[in-house]
């Protein structure tokens, strides 16, 4: 074959191979993996929600940027990041998939039936309140409603609320929301909250007497929400000494478990790590907090289908 006719042939077999515009099933899968480790800010941390190794996550990466022919982030020691392409694919991704699920909720309408995605979004502890109505809604929405994908993650509160009002999650259970026009909210159960601390805590060994208003408020505490609140604890917040931040339960119960800082804990997360003897609460006359749990939901042409009839099961679970 002549040379000219031989270059001619490589570059149509190399503008040939990879992806040519026609989505296949794979494509949609490593699609998927790209965008949960957008979420997750690297492979490492998308490990868990995929399900997957991070070897195995950065093959089915490399595999995407071989289809499409272009890098789509950088990593290594100086991080996850983003390529200017990879922010082009990400933002052409979640469009196309908010055009499947647009697709898919008209094709529900026409057919009379509900399909589609429905991403709920939870807080980290919520498993501990066992038996809710939350339980007996999911439970009661995936028997009726079977072509519908239940999407569900956990984050802390304020994650849960964002992923809302962006349009990542359909529904959101969450913590004192943020009242907003466009957003609905329904009240499902109460938690209460009480002063904990470790056992290598100097109060851990105390008689409740002992531990006087003066001890707890030079006591290092970790914060505390303000929307969290009671009569009790609005009258003693501004002497106490906040010396730490967690965002969500575990982080509190490990800085608490340290010896170092007391705080508040869920009673029910609490329980089974006193039972164990390595966490003791501290009563203080009666001192908790009482938080109160919301369904967080922002409605759209998109998910509205879905986010009534959530609301309709978990209303009729409630009666």
């Amino acid at each position: 074959m002549p040379l000219s006719r031989a270059s001619s042939a490589r570059r149509r077999a190399t503008r040939s191979s990879g992806f040519q515009g026609r989505i296949a099933e794979v494509d949609l899968r490593l699609l998927r993996v790209f965008v949960c480790v957008v979420e997750h800010s690297g492979f490492a941390a998308a490990e868990i929600a995929l399900g997957k190794s991070k070897s195995a996550i950065s093959i089915d990466i490399s595999s995407l940027e071989k289809r499409l022919n272009l890098s789509l982030c950088q990593r290594g020691r100086s991080g996850f990041a983003l390529t200017t392409a990879g922010k082009s694919v990400l933002d052409a991704t979640l469009k196309f998939f908010a055009d499947m699920d647009a697709f898919q909720k008209r094709l529900g309408e026409a057919t009379g039936t509900l399909s589609g995605q429905l991403r709920l979004f939870l807080p980290d502890t919520i498993q501990i309140h066992g038996e809710t109505a939350l339980v007996r809604a999911i439970e009661c929405f995936s028997s009726r409603f079977p072509d519908v994908h239940m999407n569900v993650r956990s984050g802390t509160p304020r994650e849960v609320e964002f992923a809302v009002i962006n349009g990542t999650a359909t529904l959101g259970i969450t913590l004192y929301p943020q009242l907003r026009p466009e957003m609905q909210t329904t009240a499902l159960f109460k938690e209460t909250s009480s002063i904990y601390c470790g056992q290598r805590h100097p109060f851990f060994a105390l008689t409740e007497t002992d531990i006087t208003r003066a001890e707890l408020t030079q006591a290092r505490m970790i914060e505390v929400s303000d929307a969290a609140t009671s009569p009790a604890w609005d009258e003693i917040r501004s002497d106490i000494s906040f010396s730490a931040t967690a965002d969500n339960v575990d982080a509190r119960a490990l800085l608490i478990l340290s010896g170092v800082y007391i705080g508040f804990l869920p009673d029910l997360f609490a329980a089974p790590i006193v039972a164990e003897g390595r966490l003791r609460k501290i009563a203080f006359g009666g001192l908790f907090l009482t938080n109160s749990f919301y369904l967080l939901a922002r409605p759209s042409p998109e998910n509205e289908q879905l986010v009534d009839a959530f609301r309709a099961v978990l209303d009729e679970v409630s009666a």
